[in-house]
């Protein structure tokens, strides 16, 4: 089939989009051809309208053009988050009788600021996915059937070159360098911050600050004393290569790749307990929480191999990239055109 990926922005580095990449591949493997649709980014078909930021409403006859060679959609977030309201409005309407994947990576229940907007939608051909069971079970309180696919992740990457990006970052050899997400608010800059300064470590902001957090993100910076290095050098794989330490102080997220993400790349992750960690946690992986700095510590003075291979063994088995065409091929066929 001729599959169709729209939402507000496609082709960057934030979470949905990364993992729509990974969706795209898997479709493309099976045989499948893709197509994104979106208001931002390197996409195949741009419609402003779809953007988060955008002035004008899409225009239903363009998006319906956009789609009109497609034979199934998979909608990434913009029907789950609303976001463009607009957007939702128009997208509901030209997809109400077509084969579509609700692709759910953040509910509006889930962000106190969009709480009191309505919540997704359904239509008798369309199927929703979550990347979570927390997310699956509160779509079924409020009357929507889903399936959890969770996020999936190369458990083999490559290795990244360290002491050519700890070169480029200035840092030598022996000081500790701590590898936080992006900056905006819910990522809970302050959490990192701290535990850099109670490590005596260089904290690594890899992107610029998102969301309007730049005032709040500059006074927290100007109040730390913790040495800091900004922007991207190389790949993400040279960041976590030269990075001895990853922290995620996040209050929420839908997934939280850099779980996954450190123990791909052989490195200790300390984590805030955001609800969904506990949901991941129960699989077996071994991480430490912010405040368990005697741990973390000795981790990063005398790294336990154990932990490392046990992490990356559930990584393989639940959370496996290769595994992911097979999971979406029965989700996929079921929904294919019949025949004539």
């Amino acid at each position: 089939m001729r599959v169709a990926q729209v939402s507000f922005r496609l082709g960057g580095v934030d979470g949905v989009s990364i993992e729509a990449a990974k969706w795209a591949r898997a479709l493309t493997s099976l045989g499948h051809e893709v197509v994104t649709v979106a208001g931002e980014g390197p996409v195949d078909r741009l419609l402003p309208g779809l953007a988060i930021g955008a002035t004008d409403p899409p225009n239903p006859t363009e998006l319906e053009s956009a789609l009109a060679d497609v034979e199934l959609v998979i909608v990434e977030n913009l029907l789950s988050l609303p976001l463009n309201r607009a957007a939702r409005e128009v997208c509901s309407e030209v997809l109400h009788a077509r084969r579509v994947i609700v692709h759910h990576h953040d509910l509006p229940w889930q962000r106190d600021h969009l709480a009191h907007l309505e919540g997704p939608r359904d239509a008798p051909a369309w199927r929703h996915v979550t990347i979570n069971e927390r997310s699956r079970r509160e779509l079924a309180e409020r009357g929507v059937a889903a399936t959890t696919i969770y996020n999936a992740f190369d458990c083999a990457p490559p290795v990244g070159a360290r002491a050519k990006t700890r070169a480029a970052l200035g840092v030598g050899e022996q000081r500790l360098v701590v590898l936080p997400s992006r900056a905006i608010p819910r990522k809970n800059v302050a959490g990192a911050l701290e535990l850099a300064e109670a490590l005596d470590a260089v904290l690594w902001l890899l992107g610029p600050s998102e969301d309007g957090y730049d005032d709040e993100l500059a006074a927290l910076l100007r109040a730390s004393r913790v040495a800091l290095r900004r922007g991207p050098i190389g790949t993400i794989h040279d960041a976590y290569a030269a990075a001895d330490l990853v922290v995620l102080p996040s209050t929420w997220e839908g997934f939280g790749n850099a779980t996954i993400e450190s123990v791909t790349h052989r490195r200790p992750l300390a984590v805030y307990p955001y609800p969904v960690l506990e949901e991941l946690r129960a699989f077996g992986l071994r991480f430490f929480d912010l405040g368990e700095l005697e741990a973390i510590a000795a981790e990063l003075e005398h790294p336990d191999p154990a932990r490392i291979e046990h992490n990356l063994a559930v990584a393989r088995a639940h959370f496996n990239l290769a595994d992911l065409p097979g999971r979406l091929a029965p989700l996929v066929d079921g929904l294919r055109p019949p025949l004539g």
